[in-house]
């Protein structure tokens, strides 16, 4: 019975919620993928509590078209200025498959 580990339940919000946080540089290299992929770029915003039970909000519209990766992080600052202490997450929607390439979660809300 002492073998029997346990674990504190942490909320997953998506793939990458399972690693580390990522750093400033990650998150750059994960934005340049996805342009590269020419996927459209959008940014969301949840309050903490109501991230896994209701629809985020959409910042703005989606970038359709944008190929600069500063555009994007300004978008992503200008949404956590906005919006202190919630949920920010990076989209990318694939136009040819109509579905999302990538997802995740840039700013857990402090």
């Amino acid at each position: 019975m002492s073998d029997i580990q346990h674990f504190k339940p942490v909320q997953k919000y998506e793939t990458f919620s399972y690693l580390p946080e990522m750093n400033a540089d990650q998150v750059r290299r994960q934005i340049e993928y996805a342009i590269a992929q020419g996927w459209n770029p959008a940014i969301e915003y949840s309050e903490k509590e109501h991230a896994m039970s209701h629809y985020w909000y959409m910042w703005k519209l989606p970038m359709f078209g944008e190929q600069s990766v500063e555009a994007v992080l300004q978008e992503i600052e200008e949404c956590r200025r906005a919006n202190p202490g919630m949920m920010v997450r990076f989209l990318a929607y694939d136009n040819y498959a109509q579905s999302q390439g990538t997802a995740f979660v840039v700013d857990r809300g402090r």
